[in-house]
């Protein structure tokens, strides 16, 4: 591949996404790339994604990353899913797993099942039916045969960077220090041509990925790549983020409690927690957001409170001529569902795949650009979700959400729900069937029919069905060591000094 022509790939920043992409880049192409690495020490990375989903797991797998040793390095915990308080109304809670629920038939899934067992006198809990939420809610963790326990992590994401940064310079990245001035452009064709630096250093590449940030340097300050702006849907523009000593044992999953215009997040790493306040500016200022969130708080403060500014959307043309959006630089969806670092991981991975030899493709681009949109479209309804679908109307910031317009796209997916029991998973879509069953339901959307193919069990074997899926729940977690014993076990960290 020497003589390949398009070999110079151009990473303008760094943070989580910039050594995401060079990492993977690097690992799969080798010295066949000449690939450089721009960032500065004196722009700060927003740096409070700590919480993931699974297929952050398969990334890794795919770099190679020893798992044990990479969770050592970024004071990683593991993570089943997400605890949601205070949503549907104030006092009630419920979670999101990652995995599935109970068996599904191929007809139809578990909850049609579980939804005429109810009728039938079987009143347990739909939660009892998911290994991985009764784990959570046990304190239970461990790797279990044929990767029957679904799982993320829980990280410190400015120490995951600094892992794959030794990992991509190992593997040939060149990183280079100092900040952007001038993005020079090709006369004729208007693809980016060179990156120009304060110090006066020129660097020129055939592909350029922007992973500046919310600045978006490349694809909208040069190239100008419009943002589509979806906080009529997605109200929350601000957030506060804050450190802490851990004071008590890390559990297996995220907690994310609603307040009156928001909520907040509780992340639990090994030597400390990550608390964050998220709000909407025209509901609560940021001196009562800090002040709510300092109170609700637990143990003491490792770092001053980072306040952040953003506002829900994307770009539909991440890629634009030779330069490719990475990261918050294509569009941002609040951290609700810890989507971040995945939009991130399958931008990569899809570039990856549709890198071009010769010259760029204008289909390849559209492809591209099509595809991810769709990401975050699937993205934007599933958050939707969690605001439009509440009993909650204590508060204006409630009111609004719960009468705001939605896209025809939710709706659909909520009345068909409500209609029929029914879920469908389009198009490699990011949260799967159980995922919307489990919000749906927790968010007080409950099926008024169910599929005609769970009427065809007799009593005797619906028992027999419910009984035997909650038992192996009941027993697998019995014998599940506590997740905080087996995280020291597997991957504890040396001390408290590297967070």
């Amino acid at each position: 591949m020497t003589d390949w022509p398009l070999k110079r790939i151009v990473i303008a920043g760094g943070g989580t996404a910039g050594w995401m992409t060079a990492a993977a880049i690097a690992k799969t192409l080798g010295h066949a790339v000449e690939l450089t690495l721009i960032e500065s020490d004196l722009i700060g990375t927003i740096g409070v994604g700590e919480s993931t989903i699974p297929p952050l797991v398969t990334y890794n797998r795919l770099l190679g990353i020893n798992e044990a040793d990479f969770m050592r390095a970024t004071q990683a915990t593991f993570k089943l899913g997400i605890g949601f308080e205070n949503w549907k109304e104030i006092g009630h809670r419920y979670f999101h797993s990652f995995g599935s629920t109970g068996k599904d038939h191929w007809s139809a899934g578990f909850q049609h099942f579980w939804l005429n067992g109810l009728e039938r006198g079987h009143d347990e809990p739909y939660d009892d039916y998911c290994l991985e939420l009764s784990a959570a809610y046990a304190g239970k963790f461990a790797h279990l045969p044929d990767d029957r326990m679904n799982y993320a992590y829980q990280l410190d994401s400015t120490l995951y960077a600094k892992f794959l940064r030794a990992m991509a310079e190992g593997e040939g990245t060149k990183r280079i220090e100092g900040k952007i001035a001038e993005v020079e452009l090709e006369p004729t064709s208007g693809d980016i041509a060179a990156l120009k630096l304060e110090s006066g250093q020129r660097i020129e590449g055939d592909l350029f990925i922007d992973c500046t940030g919310f600045r978006a340097l490349l694809i909208d300050g040069t190239l100008g790549s419009q943002f589509e702006d979806w906080t009529h849907w997605l109200p929350n523009d601000s957030a506060i983020a804050i450190q802490t000593r851990s004071v008590r044992p890390a559990p297996p999953y995220t907690l994310a409690i609603a307040h009156d215009s928001g909520w907040r997040w509780r992340i639990p790493l090994q030597h400390r927690t990550g608390n964050g306040i998220v709000f909407c500016s025209r509901y609560m200022d940021k001196d009562a957001a800090l002040e709510r969130l300092l109170g609700e708080i637990e143990g003491d403060t490792l770092t001053q409170p980072n306040v952040l500014r953003f506002k829900a959307g994307v770009r539909p043309r991440q890629w634009v001529k030779n330069c490719v959006a990475v990261g918050l630089s294509s569009g941002f969806m609040e951290p609700l569902e810890s989507t971040s670092i995945h939009l991130i991981q399958r931008a990569v991975l899809r570039l990856i795949r549709m890198l071009p030899l010769a010259e760029v493709s204008e289909r390849d681009i559209l492809e591209f650009n099509d595809q991810m949109l769709q990401d975050y479209l699937q993205i934007r309804d599933f958050l939707i979700l969690h605001y439009k679908a509440t009993d909650r109307r204590d508060s204006e910031f409630w009111r609004y959400c719960a009468e705001m317009e939605v896209p025809d796209s939710l709706t659909q997916k909520i009345e068909l729900f409500r209609e029929t029991g029914r879920v469908f998973r389009r198009n490699e879509e990011l949260f799967a069937e159980n995922s919307w069953v489990q919000v749906m339901m927790g968010q007080g959307i409950m099926p008024r029919s169910y599929h005609p193919i769970a009427t065809k069990l007799s009593d005797v074997e619906m028992t027999k069905l419910l009984s035997t899926i909650r038992d192996n729940v009941a027993q697998t977690v019995a014998g599940l060591p506590d997740h905080p014993a087996y995280v020291a076990r597997y991957c504890g960290a040396a001390s408290a000094s590297a967070a």
